[in-house]
């Protein structure tokens, strides 16, 4: 490094933003994780005694996947190096496995790799890192908000140890926020700033376990607001409700809370709970769900879980469907409200879905005709054929029913659908029982 990289990158360090500046740089330092980072947990000792193997951090955003990758730079003996997967190519890659190569030959000194935002490397890329992530050449540190076990190789999954890291707790995030105040040397202690404990409490509780959310918004309210009478830049209430303004939801459309979420709100529905129904609703559309995709969702509900105890339920949310989609947001939140409580609220039975389960799984597994007093004989021939003969037409008899054989003689008395009495379905109950009977 020359004179003036140093001095560039003495530059850059100062002008980072807070949430970098601030990032722990031992282990004694970091906030929160004590599932994994506790003094008598895997990685705490393996980090201590610089002993890691490949390792894949996993979790939302700003619970402190990188902060314990630069950790692992600060204390190893390693080579370490880094890429982000959202802009790194197969050359730089290639230069990495190079470099490792000629550490590893030349010094005898291993290489730990962080690759930040794995999951963005697609198959070729996790594929080429495989090989020398087995033999040594690299120990792997991936990152990721995704879940691993779908987005990552998984060759890759089999030599790496998985580390889940939670969202923070309430407590830590007052630390963090307290330490990013105060501190003179790497926080914003120098700008004489105090925060009052109101506003302390409303971010701690706004950033939602994100630290990086909460450490922003001190940032921010430091930065925007002038010093009072005393001198001191007092970070109240209002100017903390101003600099985060709207929750921070972890909620990623294409990630696990967005399955998790999504899965809730058709159980909440299903366990006839329209409170967490409605809740779950509001939690994907304030995070900017699809309303089509929230509607599908509500429909198939509708037939899979309510069925025939409230026929009613599936024209609801079949209507919520095209008018959510015509009138558009915000208002759409009203429309999709209504049918999601009409479902959560209504009677239920999976008697449909039993049905139409069963009734596959008889067309896969048994060989059946159509009977032929029920196949068609319209077309040219078909009466040559002896096609329709005997079929008795169920208006012609009393009570319009007739006791002919429907079922192909192949599946014998099979019976695919049983109403509940749950809701109208019980009076359907009630009439196919009468029509046995005669």
């Amino acid at each position: 490094m020359d004179l003036f990289e140093y001095a560039r990158s003495k530059s850059m360090a100062g002008e980072a933003p807070l949430a970098s500046r601030i990032r722990p740089r031992t282990l004694e330092e970091v906030v929160g994780q004590q599932h994994i980072i506790g003094k008598d947990k895997l990685l705490y000792r393996a980090i201590k005694a610089d002993k890691l193997s490949s390792i894949i951090f996993y979790g939302p955003p700003g619970t402190g996947k990188t902060t314990l990758a630069k950790v692992i730079a600060n204390t190893t003996s390693a080579r370490f190096t880094q890429i982000n997967a959202t802009v790194a190519g197969k050359k730089d890659m290639e230069e990495v496995v190079k470099e490792a190569k000629d550490s590893r030959g030349m010094y005898g000194k291993r290489t730990i790799l962080f690759v930040d935002e794995i999951h963005r490397f697609n198959k070729s890329q996790q594929d080429y890192l495989l090989p020398f992530v087995e033999d040594g050449t690299v120990i792997l540190i991936g990152a990721t908000t995704e879940n691993p076990y779908f987005e990552v190789n998984g060759a890759l999954l089999s030599r790496s140890v998985i580390f889940e890291l939670k969202p923070l707790e309430k407590e830590d995030i007052k630390t963090l926020i307290r330490r990013a105040v105060y501190d003179q040397e790497r926080g914003m202690g120098a700008y004489g700033a105090v925060i009052e404990e109101d506003a302390l409490e409303f971010l701690a509780d706004m950033a939602d376990g994100d630290a990086r959310a909460a450490l922003n918004a001190v940032e921010l309210g430091v930065l925007t607001t002038g010093p009072g009478p005393d001198g001191k830049i007092h970070l109240t209430l209002e100017v903390a409700s101003e600099c985060i303004q709207k929750r921070v939801v972890r909620y990623d459309k294409a990630g696990d809370n967005h399955y998790d979420t999504i899965s809730a709100f058709i159980k909440s529905m299903r366990g006839s709970d329209p409170d967490a129904a409605v809740y779950y609703l509001a939690r994907m559309l304030y995070a900017g769900e699809s309303v089509t995709f929230i509607a599908r969702r509500i429909m198939i509900c509708a037939s899979e879980d309510v069925g025939n105890a409230d026929p009613a339920a599936l024209q609801v949310a079949v209507a919520a469907s095209q008018a959510a989609e015509r009138v558009g947001m915000p208002e759409a939140q009203l429309i999709l409200a209504q049918a999601a409580l009409y479902v959560a609220s209504a009677p239920k039975s999976n008697s449909v879905t039993m049905a139409i389960g069963e009734a596959m799984e008889s067309v896969r597994t048994v060989k059946a005709s159509v009977p032929v007093h029920l196949q068609d004989a319209h077309y040219g021939g078909a009466g040559q054929l002896g096609h329709g003969a005997g079929y008795q037409y169920a208006h012609d008899y009393p009570k319009h029913f007739s006791r002919q054989r429907y079922l192909p003689e192949e599946l014998g008395d099979t019976v695919f659908y049983r109403p509940t009495e749950n809701g109208y379905e019980g009076r359907i109950r009630e009439y196919l029982d009468w029509l046995h009977e005669l």
